[in-house]
């Protein structure tokens, strides 16, 4: 019978808490006709319709430590690549298929290339691994909806043996545990339908897993997908439980919870634009000054978020990209400290912003100025020690002003006389109480 180690968690989990910001990287032959990760599915191309980009495949530009870098400069602390995506190609050298990135022109092990590239930025590694394979002979296409040959009636006249891709996948993920160093997060995708759970034979999965990369954190998908908690959540862990829960293009709305109400690790997984791969057309890109605001809101809800990118079919982040990295990076410089560590507070977010806290030093994330001063509800006039303004350390004494008199329960952070926010983006006072709040 399995039973759940709290004290080995929370240890293996720690550094992930603390992070709170990785890059998703999706990556693959779907950067070459640039319509997203998924477009096998939706446009149900057989494996010979699909071949002509695995023969295309010749990334010239391919640099793993431009994208480690850029992760490191926009203040990420991990970063994940696609090991293998839904179209079954692997990005690494598997010795169990010819259908792998060292038999395209590029010829390399990109793999190795990226662990060994994320390593030298002094990130956490991460690989991602489909369960699903669209490509394998014996993954199960008849009355399956998301494969692309679910309406192809000769296909799925065709006998499988689902125990044998079983096999193969279970294969294939030893290899990734095996020969590329310490993996610090594995991110299986996912679960759906009546495929999941003791059906990808998730005990034995896991089982290896842990024997083979013990420290590792691994997410719920081998239960659910963007949607469900899995079984860490129900009180009732599974040998296959997930370490944190995984909501895909949302953010929680009061963060996660068990069925007990204690606080669950989350991360949320956000696209810049709409498309994890590559989608040459799809300019719908978030704001930069958005994407601060949805970490600084993950943060505050006790949660992760991590960003994705998709490298074109060159091997470059696309320019809007690198253009939002850039600026997330600067803010993250000046602020990371209200980021790193940090979590939810026991006070209530204010109308102008958020909270997120770390020990006895609180947070206080301002978007729009008042007029007047600012007001920090939920802060008691004995409790502060000092109140700074976090990206230049200058201090900012509390207000003695009348203005505020009907008031005096409530502190009132003297911002001067200039309106304007020094970061109009989001500019962060950090509150140094007294003693660490225990409430």
């Amino acid at each position: 019978m399995y039973k759940f180690n709290r004290e080995e968690y929370n240890k293996r989990m720690s550094w992930y808490v603390d992070a709170r910001f990785g890059m998703f990287i999706h990556w693959g032959l779907y950067a070459i006709p640039a319509r997203g990760e998924w477009g096998r599915s939706y446009e149900e191309l057989s494996n010979e319709d699909y071949q002509k980009y695995f023969d295309e495949f010749n990334p010239v530009d391919y640099n793993p430590k431009a994208w480690a870098k850029a992760a490191k400069d926009a203040g990420m602390k991990y970063v994940v690549l696609t090991a293998k995506h839904h179209d079954g190609f692997c990005l690494f050298d598997s010795k169990y298929t010819e259908y792998k990135s060292t038999n395209t022109k590029l010829g390399r092990d990109i793999v190795k290339d990226f662990v060994e590239a994320v390593r030298a930025e002094g990130l956490k590694v991460g690989l991602y691994f489909t369960l699903i394979d669209w490509y394998h002979n014996d993954y199960p296409s008849l009355n399956d909806r998301i494969h692309p040959m679910r309406n192809n009636e000769e296909y799925n006249k065709r006998e499988i043996d689902f125990d044998n891709y079983l096999d193969y996948m279970h294969k294939q993920v030893e290899e990734i545990c095996t020969n590329y160093g310490k993996l610090d997060l594995l991110w299986f995708d996912f679960s759906y339908d009546n495929m999941r759970g003791e059906v990808w034979r998730g005990t034995e999965l896991m089982n290896m897993v842990r024997k083979l990369q013990p420290d590792v954190i691994i997410d719920n998908r081998l239960e659910v997908s963007g949607e469900g908690y899995g079984s860490l959540a129900e009180g009732n862990p599974t040998p296959y439980h997930g370490d944190f829960v995984t909501p895909e293009q949302m953010i929680p709305p009061n963060g996660i919870q068990d069925v007990n109400g204690e606080d669950l690790v989350w991360e949320a997984c956000v696209t810049m634009n709409n498309n994890w791969g590559y989608h040459a057309t799809d300019k719908f890109y978030k704001p930069a000054d958005m994407l601060i605001k949805k970490l600084v809101e993950c943060v505050s809800k006790g949660g992760n978020m991590i960003l994705n990118v998709g490298p074109d079919a060159r091997g470059n982040i696309p320019k809007e990209s690198m253009e939002r990295l850039e600026i997330i990076g600067n803010w993250m410089k000046d602020n990371g400290e209200s980021i790193y560590g940090c979590g939810k507070s026991s006070i209530e977010k204010p109308d102008y912003g958020r909270v997120t806290q770390k020990g006895n030093k609180v947070y206080f994330h301002i978007y729009e100025n008042s007029i007047g001063p600012l007001p920090l509800i939920g802060i008691k006039h004995e409790e502060v020690d000092f109140i700074k303004y976090l990206y230049s350390g200058a201090e900012v004494p509390i207000s003695t002003s009348w203005v505020h008199s009907d008031y005096p329960n409530i502190v009132f952070a003297n911002l001067g006389e200039n309106p304007i926010l020094p970061d109009n983006i989001d500019t962060v006072l950090e509150v140094t109480l007294k003693n660490e709040r225990v409430d």
